[in-house]
């Protein structure tokens, strides 16, 4: 067995260039660390190109052993454990990372043949910044079965590692699709009988007022909302009632807050 000591290795140049983002949407590809988002992975079928085992670090003796086997049916990768903590983002690394492919889709004209016009409701996000809430959106898109998602433009990048680790092995079953115009992608799914819902503040109307059937969930940047021209495109506008003082909500909390309200419905229906 072969371990690589090299950070001029090829391979391992390779490997920390993939924290550019640049170079994963050129090569698409991506990096996940870490054993439970690595069995995710296998129990996903995403196609892993290669693992990365650390030779000589103690906490790889904590992958199972049956996971052990099915990592084994991959093309592994062994490293010294200095060059491993070259390459990890973590704070305590457990000796294993993988390159997977990106499932990503690009939208790059307003046809959105990627959707499935099937589902009940589409969530979009209008230019969220922050990868915590990012990531924090897809755990929750996926925990409700839904299993696609439209992104702007200048939404912070799905496969930051930062949004990888936050989706809990959901960026592996929900599709990234990544609109260039996200507004002609609207206006196109509205041609599919399909309204858009945006958050606004300067409405009356609740969150709890709409029937969530054939609905796009817009959800808008952390500090300026939905754009403008997506509100004035927009079918209804809804607010979250509060209580108290507070004006507005986190984005991952507000979105977790209305994809519930659909699934109060669904299940009363």
């Amino acid at each position: 067995m072969q371990v690589i000591s090299s950070k001029d290795n090829e391979f391992i140049k390779h490997i920390k260039k993939l924290k550019d983002k640049k170079y994963r949407d050129l090569n698409n590809e991506y990096i996940i660390e870490g054993i439970k988002i690595i069995e995710e992975a296998i129990n996903e079928k995403a196609n892993i190109k290669q693992v990365v085992i650390c030779d000589d670090c103690e906490k790889t003796s904590n992958i199972p052993k049956d996971l052990m086997y099915e990592i084994a049916k991959q093309e592994c990768v062994y490293v010294t454990n200095k060059l491993f903590e070259s390459l990890t983002d973590v704070t305590n690394p457990q000796g294993i990372l993988a390159i997977v492919e990106k499932n990503a889709m690009k939208s790059t004209s307003p046809g959105s043949e990627e959707l499935d016009y099937n589902q009940d409701i589409i969530v979009a996000l209008d230019d969220i910044q922050d990868p915590g809430n990012l990531g924090t959106i897809l755990r929750t898109v996926d925990s409700i079965g839904i299993n696609q998602i439209l992104v702007s433009k200048g939404t912070a990048d799905s496969y930051n590692p930062k949004v990888v680790r936050s989706t809990m092995g959901a960026i592996f079953r929900v599709k990234i699709i990544e609109c260039e115009d996200l507004e002609n992608t609207l206006k196109e799914i509205q041609k599919h009988k399909f309204e858009i819902v945006v958050t606004s503040l300067q409405t009356k109307n609740s969150i709890y007022d709409i029937d969530y059937q054939k609905k796009v969930i817009v959800i808008g940047n952390e500090a300026n909302g939905v754009e403008e021209k997506i509100q004035k495109l927009a079918d209804k506008k809804v607010k979250i009632p509060m209580l108290g003082k507070t004006e507005s909500l986190n984005a991952s909390v507000a979105t977790g807050i209305i994809l519930y309200e659909y699934v109060r419905q669904k299940m009363k229906r």
